[in-house]
């Protein structure tokens, strides 16, 4: 394992019992990640890409094989020490945004600063929205945000921990094309300012063109697509 990988995967198998029988729906699994890459994983609806996401964050656990996250074994932790790991190396952005609507734009950003603690969260989090271009939305709820704005915010949220690994499921999905484009410009931005690695789930063949790897999920298994 190489010591510049921030997350080795290997071997790694899911399956799930159902009414018709074990549905496979990860097949040995390898790869690794380095600071500042960049990797599209595309396919189609049911292909397993959200569920590789889930198992790299630890939310969901694997059959068999391993996950190591800056060379941590992720599922030799106990559930508690996986959530901390979590907290403080990875981050998330949804399709949907997942925004507390009872919330301005500023304390959702302000949210995973507090939650660890950081006594400058509001100094911090006013800084990332003025970097993602929201310096005037600050006190802002999400129901009066348009979806572009709202999707900037949940970046923003992402990054303002410095994680070392962002996992992006269909960031884009809900977005028409400009402002979809607008916004992976941006991850794309913030990803080589501050070092994060990037892991972008999406159906958008141009969106994956923007990464420096892409990855083709089909029935569980992963495969390597040059550009």
């Amino acid at each position: 394992m190489s010591d510049s990988s921030l997350i080795v995967v290997s071997k790694l198998n899911k399956s799930v019992v159902d009414a018709t029988g074990q549905l496979q729906i990860l097949c040995d699994i390898d790869f690794s990640l380095n600071t500042r890459e960049t990797v599209a994983i595309v396919g189609a609806s049911g292909s397993g890409k959200s569920t590789l996401l889930a198992i790299i964050a630890g939310l969901d656990k694997p059959t068999s094989g391993t996950v190591h996250i800056l060379n941590t074994d992720l599922f030799s932790l106990k559930e508690d020490d996986r959530a901390a790991l979590r907290a403080k190396h990875l981050a998330f952005v949804f399709q949907s945004f997942q925004l507390l609507g009872s919330l301005t734009a500023l304390e959702n950003v302000m949210l995973p600063l507090e939650l660890a603690g950081d006594s400058h969260a509001k100094k911090i989090a006013t800084e990332m929205m003025r970097r993602v271009g929201l310096q005037d939305r600050l006190h802002h709820y999400p129901k009066v945000l348009s979806g572009g704005e709202q999707q900037r915010v949940a970046l923003a949220r992402a990054f303002v921990v410095s994680p070392a690994i962002l996992l992006a499921d269909e960031p884009t999905g809900s977005l028409d094309h400009a402002t979809g484009q607008s916004v992976l410009k941006l991850m794309m931005s913030l990803n080589k300012e501050l070092g994060t690695a990037l892991i972008l789930v999406t159906h958008d063949l141009q969106l994956s063109q923007q990464c420096q790897k892409i990855w083709v999920m089909e029935q569980g298994c992963l495969s390597l697509q040059s550009h």
